[in-house]
């Protein structure tokens, strides 16, 4: 049998006993502080499928990056050893559950529109929010071009923040200008990927 990550939700294949991951780490390579999660949870799961009932199993699986935390942790079937690793990682560099997190992406038919708006949007954030929360970027997007617009990405990381509304609201009123009539702005709170 063959599959893709589908396979591994969840479903029963009483006769299977082989389970084999290529390219286990593709994920790994993805921007996203949640990668190292997915890629351990998608491990996991998939070992699940291999010698159901009386059975036995085995998971083999194809990495590059072997000795990645992720999938030592997945292959051991540690998840109290993941989970601490993870929370470590995630402390240290301030992202969920210790942090929230904002993403606001700008997007533009002309690049350097998009880059001048992106930096006039971090001026807005830098003089409302406080120095206890963390701006990264504008940066392009991953994918940084679709349906002939250039996307631009900032990412703002905090604990508690007084002025985030009137601050993101003077971030919103910078697309009612009538010079910025073709821009386009999104912000989403505690987007769930970064791409």
């Amino acid at each position: 049998m063959l599959g893709t990550q589908m396979i591994a939700k969840g479903l029963d294949f009483p006769n299977v006993t082989l389970v084999g991951v290529l390219n286990a780490d593709t994920a790994l390579n993805l921007p996203d502080f949640r990668s190292s999660e997915r890629t351990f949870q998608l491990l996991t799961q998939v070992a699940g499928r291999a010698g159901r009932a009386e059975k036995a199993g085995q998971v083999l699986i194809q990495s590059y990056n072997p000795e990645h935390y992720a999938i030592r942790f997945a292959k051991d079937q540690d998840y109290e050893g993941f989970y601490a690793y993870e929370m470590s990682i995630r402390r240290q560099l301030g992202y969920p559950p210790y942090y929230f997190t904002i993403g606001i992406t700008l997007s533009h038919k002309k690049e350097e529109e998009v880059v001048k708006r992106a930096y006039e949007v971090m001026g807005i954030l830098r003089s409302g929010l406080s120095e206890t929360s963390k701006i990264l970027g504008p940066t392009p997007k991953p994918i940084a071009r679709t349906h002939n617009l250039y996307h631009y990405q900032i990412l703002i990381k905090y604990r508690l923040e007084d002025e985030l509304g009137p601050t993101l609201n003077r971030v919103l009123a910078l697309t009612q200008e009538r010079e910025n009539s073709e821009l386009r702005l999104s912000i989403d709170h505690e987007p769930q990927q970064f791409l």
